[in-house]
């Protein structure tokens, strides 16, 4: 079956439902349903951000490829980056990248480093890995408040000024794809509850709950 012919289902589903958090579903153009049947070959489900920025499919491309261009220069590995977004969205309040990325996380070392990022207890992860989490929580918190001395402690933890300018922006622009996401009332995909290890889901005590049922 071809991956078009799978996504018919639950495109008429959303058709007949109208909505997509707070929105109304938009229509459905040959960019967005490139970004369905991407995630349908992925996952083997769309999901709802997907459904969500089919509104503005370009932007979210956009949005992704100026998050590899921040990346280019100095290559935060992708563990690095899972811990960046996993730290910077629980304390943020995103419940979906949260568990999306906490299972990432999870699946790439175990579910007890994930579920320990997600609660702020970083104690297995190593020194360098530390001081990215502490820093991506300060940001997604409160940027206004970091310090001379929070940078120093990136520095100590062996980044150069390069490095940690990457990782600024790579947290800013997850942190802009959160805020829309959150503030249009995206519910986290009803695939997460069965993908997510348990204690990742237990850990995540923010945000949107997860979807009830899968569109």
């Amino acid at each position: 079956m071809s991956h078009g012919a799978k996504y018919l289902p639950a495109q008429a589903a959303d058709r007949l439902n109208g909505w997509i958090g707070f929105l109304r579903v938009p229509e459905t153009s040959p960019e967005a349903q490139r970004s369905f049947e991407e995630d349908i070959a992925e996952l083997g489900y769309v999901m709802n951000t997907s459904r969500l920025w089919a509104y503005q499919p370009s932007t979210l491309a956009g949005l992704f490829n100026l998050l590899r261009q921040a990346n280019s220069t100095d290559n935060l590995t992708l563990r690095q980056r899972q811990i960046l977004v996993t730290a910077c969205a629980s304390a943020f309040g995103d419940s979906y990248c949260s568990l999306a990325w906490g299972g990432k996380l999870a699946k790439a070392s175990d579910a007890n480093t994930a579920a320990g990022v997600l609660r702020g207890l970083d104690d297995r992860l190593n020194a360098n890995e530390r001081a990215m989490a502490k820093w991506a929580r300060m940001v997604a918190k409160d940027p206004n408040a970091t310090t001379p001395d929070d940078v120093r402690d990136l520095r100590d933890a062996g980044f150069i000024d390069s490095q940690i300018f990457t990782m600024t922006v790579f947290v800013a622009l997850r942190l802009a794809f959160s805020t829309v996401n959150d503030a249009l009332g995206l519910s986290p995909d009803a695939a997460l509850r069965s993908t997510v290890p348990a204690i990742v889901l237990d850990a995540v005590t923010v945000g949107r709950p997860i979807e009830n049922h899968p569109r």
